[in-house]
């Protein structure tokens, strides 16, 4: 089965991406930690075979070499995710859509998802720790529309997603579960998970290091 990766993203720009890490960085300074995650995110979905390789855009950023751009369309993130499949969907060719949080993936991580959508899996779900997920794959993109229905960016978009795939008579072979980058310490537990990383200099560079003798903060809202 051909496959593409589709790359669902937001340009780093200053006061548009990871907010939550907003303070102690400042916005440029989370916008260039966002701005080595993409690039590290780009490296390992390059070492990947694919028929066609597509940032899903919102914003402006430079396309990188052998690669397209598709502006994100929609109201709110479900709808979003529903169109960029089908503005991307090719014959006879499974999409697997990935974010940009997860700077720690991995080639192995990546083909790993591959190779089950070549061995037949009727769908592919990477969950995240947060209760969402980093990836879904599709041999057929058009079962992306269940999404329309699925609350995001909630501690149950995970179950709900799994949930809507099973409603549409999908059997979804699951990935091993990934932390989003969302807060400082999210930032700093996946750096250390990827110390040689873009964006591990980058946390490293732009986000003090934590006191471990201070109390835990509380998350913020999402």
């Amino acid at each position: 089965m051909n496959i593409q990766l589709l790359l669902f993203a937001k340009a780093p720009a200053p006061g548009q991406v990871k907010t939550r890490l907003c303070p102690p960085a400042t916005s440029r300074q989370a916008a260039a930690i966002a701005a080595a995650a993409l690039a590290d995110t780009i490296d390992v979905l390059d070492t990947t075979p694919a028929i066609r390789r597509t940032i899903v855009l919102s914003g402006r950023y430079p396309a990188p070499a052998g690669w397209h751009t598709v502006t994100q369309r929609g109201d709110g993130l479900a709808q979003r995710l529903v169109h960029a499949y089908a503005d991307t969907a090719l014959p006879d060719t499974a999409t697997l859509l990935l974010g940009m949080d997860t700077p720690q993936l991995t080639p192995a991580l990546l083909a790993t998802a591959v190779q089950a959508l070549h061995n037949g899996a009727d769908a592919v779900l990477g969950p995240a720790h947060d209760g969402g997920w980093w990836t879904l794959g599709l041999p057929d993109p058009a079962h992306a529309a269940v999404l329309r229905g699925v609350p995001m960016s909630t501690p149950d978009t995970g179950r709900h997603t799994l949930a809507a795939l099973a409603g549409r008579g999908l059997t979804v072979t699951l990935l091993p579960t990934l932390r989003d980058v969302d807060t400082v310490a999210d930032a700093h537990a996946v750096a250390a998970q990827c110390p040689d990383s873009r964006f591990a200099a980058a946390v490293r560079a732009h986000l003090p290091t934590p006191d471990p003798g201070a109390a835990p903060t509380e998350p913020g809202p999402r």
